[in-house]
């Protein structure tokens, strides 16, 4: 067995109700809070107005930051520069994965005071960074990022000269991660695809990556099995609807954990040029690319690599999906992207081309794909193979 290690977590608090602990929780670091939402969905929720009272009755009092979209420097620069001298003692991020990368970024800087383009990866100085991090609480509101258990935020900047980068430090890790299935309950269907393609991808990646360990394989195949088990429920709503938040929740957890040990491949390699190009939501990159650079990959390896570890792992994982724990590694290879593709069309989620990606853009695409996470891809793929992912998501 190789050797391995495995960075600090947070505290988890799991299951339905859980948000109602939060305000104990914060009272423990601290009374002045400033609290990172997004636009609407939790401040007009049906918990919000409790869990405010809540936290008022604790002694504790707090100022707002509004993250619009996916969070950029510029954002987080500002938030610094505002209530840097306010005597913050922590910061609460409760929403999607853009909230809580925010959220984690403005507590990483609230006391250093300095930009974060200082220590962006691949962007400016990268300078180490020093702290100290104001304590992070996170409240994942959708399930796909599963940034309440990273130790990364990433920020973004669109245009011509866009990128998507991470500001990265052990020290970034939230103190407590509050996972609410509950709060998950007013997501809309798009929503709901592209995050959980999210999360399935993030899970498939980190259970091939380079970097896996047998503690990050055992999660990430529990992850998929919830996954299996709950994203198409919850996508469907109904009776098995409350089920599948459940499940995706969990699922999402445990692909942040898995992702922040093990890294990344192909489809977050090229998530990066595509997402800071092009107006796309990461979790529909994902769920767009991941029947096509699963397929490429296992055709790699087959061709180059037939010795790897990740074409067994591959093929578990379409055992894992079929329910058939004898299926024949051929087949199980072939259903796994038969069922990725499956579930790409069942929950819509558009093709590049829809997303105003033209093939003549393949070509930049592709030169801005090679970061961290396809350093962690199982094989590496040649710019022909990269480009015919994208190609074949044109269509």
């Amino acid at each position: 067995m190789a050797p391995f290690s495995l960075g600090r977590l947070p505290r988890i608090e799991f299951g339905a109700g859980s948000l109602a602990r939060l305000p104990a929780i914060a009272a423990r670091y601290g009374q002045r809070w400033l609290i990172v939402t997004g636009n609407r969905s939790f401040r007009e929720s049906p918990q919000a107005g409790p869990w405010f009272a809540a936290l008022q009755a604790q002694g504790c009092v707090w100022e707002g930051v509004t993250v619009a979209g996916e969070p950029s420097p510029e954002l987080v620069d500002g938030a610094v520069k505002a209530w840097r001298g306010a005597g913050i003692e922590g910061v609460i991020g409760i929403g999607g994965g853009s909230v809580l990368d925010a959220a984690k970024a403005i507590a990483g800087l609230l006391r250093p005071g300095n930009s974060v383009m200082d220590h962006l990866e691949g962007v400016g100085p990268e300078l180490p960074y020093a702290g100290p991090a104001t304590p992070f609480l996170a409240v994942p509101t959708t399930a796909g990022t599963g940034s309440e258990a990273t130790k990364n935020a990433v920020l973004s900047r669109h245009g011509p000269d866009g990128f998507k980068k991470s500001f990265r430090d052990d020290r970034l890790m939230a103190e407590y991660a509050i996972v609410d299935p509950d709060l998950l309950a007013g997501c809309p269907p798009e929503l709901i695809a592209a995050n959980g393609m999210d999360a399935l991808t993030q899970l498939l990646e980190a259970y091939v990556s380079i970097r896996a360990n047998p503690i990050t394989d055992a999660l990430a195949l529990q992850g998929l099995r919830a996954a299996r088990e709950g994203l198409l429920a919850w996508y469907a709503g109904g009776a098995s609807a409350a089920l599948g938040r459940e499940k995706m929740a969990l699922a999402s957890l445990l692909s942040g954990i898995c992702l922040a040990q093990a890294g990344l491949g192909s489809v977050h390699g090229l998530a990066q040029p595509l997402g800071s190009l092009f107006p796309i939501p990461h979790g529909v990159v994902c769920g767009t690319l991941v029947a096509a650079a699963t397929r490429s990959n296992i055709e790699a390896i087959l061709t180059r690599d037939p010795q790897n570890p990740a074409l067994a792992k591959y093929a578990e994982v379409g055992r894992l999906f079929a329910g058939n724990v004898g299926l024949a590694e051929a087949d199980a290879l072939a259903l796994l992207v038969e069922t990725l593709e499956d579930w790409t069309r069942a929950m819509k989620l558009p093709t590049l081309s829809a997303l105003g990606v033209a093939g003549a853009d393949v070509p930049r695409i592709v030169a801005h794909s090679r970061g961290s996470s396809m350093k962690t891809n199982p094989i590496v793929l040649s710019d022909d193979e990269i480009a015919g992912i994208v190609r074949a998501r044109l269509a």
